[in-house]
């Protein structure tokens, strides 16, 4: 029988890449974490790492623990969930991640619910985009994320996790200066209009920049990005004091009248698809379940 916290550690090595990143999140020194997989190794018999210049990569041998590994932890997530549904009240912690328009839009509200429902329920939110919060997710650094999916863009499909649709975000052309467009002009040309104009994007390698880069360069137009900040906040302000044009979820506004001009994108790109994420097998814990249900109330005025 192979012990499972070392298969723990061999799993967690695959997801973070480095023996110091699987012992710092895990709170245990390199070396130790070391000298658990060497155990490992003499336990299956076969090696699991090779080196690669000053890094280590898992063995097809330990590939094939490792997925092992993954259904053992997903039939114990399912263990946990019986054991949650199976009380009466709803209590530990639960660990929440969600982009920004989200974390000011949905979370806040959805907090509110959970105290009030569910008082002995802990949640604990980190601020954080879901290139690093799904990841993250996988390597059990959270319970829920909250995500998003830009039109024509959609996100991988990790077969370890589970998606669940929250709502849709619509998106709309942010301009500096009303007057730079005709009132009857069609959403391509609005477009097409701000292409001398500096604009303000996501930063590069995101799955945002990605989409405002193709849905310009549809338009005919290579944008001038003079400005990247994940914060739409930031966003928000350069186009209100006219530095920049950019493209807006509804989320920014929570509710309130919008301070600038909208306009509509071309048909197929005018939304983003907000979802809730968790591992294979945790969906079914009640305190998940409880979380996502405040979540979607809180899309509703």
């Amino acid at each position: 029988m192979f012990d499972l916290h070392r298969l723990r550690l061999l799993r967690e090595l695959k997801h973070r890449g480095t023996l110091a990143a699987v012992a710092a999140a895990l709170s245990y020194s390199p070396s130790s974490v070391s000298q658990q997989l060497s155990q490992l190794e003499s336990e299956v018999g076969v090696p699991l790492l090779e080196p690669v210049g000053r890094r280590v990569r898992l063995t097809p041998q330990a590939e094939i623990l490792v997925a092992h590994t993954e259904a053992v932890l997903e039939r114990l997530e399912r263990a946990e969930a019986d054991i949650a549904t199976s009380l009466t009240e709803l209590t530990g912690t639960l660990r929440l991640a969600s982009f920004q328009t989200a974390a000011l839009a949905l979370v806040p509200a959805a907090l509110t619910r959970l105290r009030d429902a569910h008082p002995h329920l802990r949640v604990h939110v980190t601020q954080m985009e879901p290139e690093r919060a799904l990841p993250a997710l996988l390597a059990r650094d959270f319970d829920l994320v909250v995500g998003e999916e830009y039109p024509d863009n959609p996100n991988p499909r990790s077969n370890e996790l589970e998606q669940e649709d929250l709502c849709d975000d619509p998106l709309r052309l942010a301009q500096p200066d009303p007057a730079l467009t005709a009132d009857s002009a069609s959403p391509t040309e609005a477009l097409r209009a701000l292409a001398g104009h500096p604009w303000v994007m996501e930063p590069q390698g995101t799955a945002a920049r990605h989409w405002a880069m193709t849905l310009c360069r549809n338009a005919g137009f290579e944008p001038d990005v003079r400005f990247e900040s994940t914060d739409l906040l930031l966003h928000l302000r350069l186009v209100e004091l006219g530095h920049a044009a950019a493209l807006l979820p509804d989320l920014v506004w929570n509710g309130r009248p919008p301070t600038i001009a909208l306009r509509r994108l071309p048909r197929g790109h005018q939304a983003r698809r907000i979802f809730t994420a968790v591992r294979r097998g945790r969906g079914r814990h009640p305190a998940i379940q409880a979380c996502r249900d405040a979540l979607r109330q809180a899309t509703t005025p």
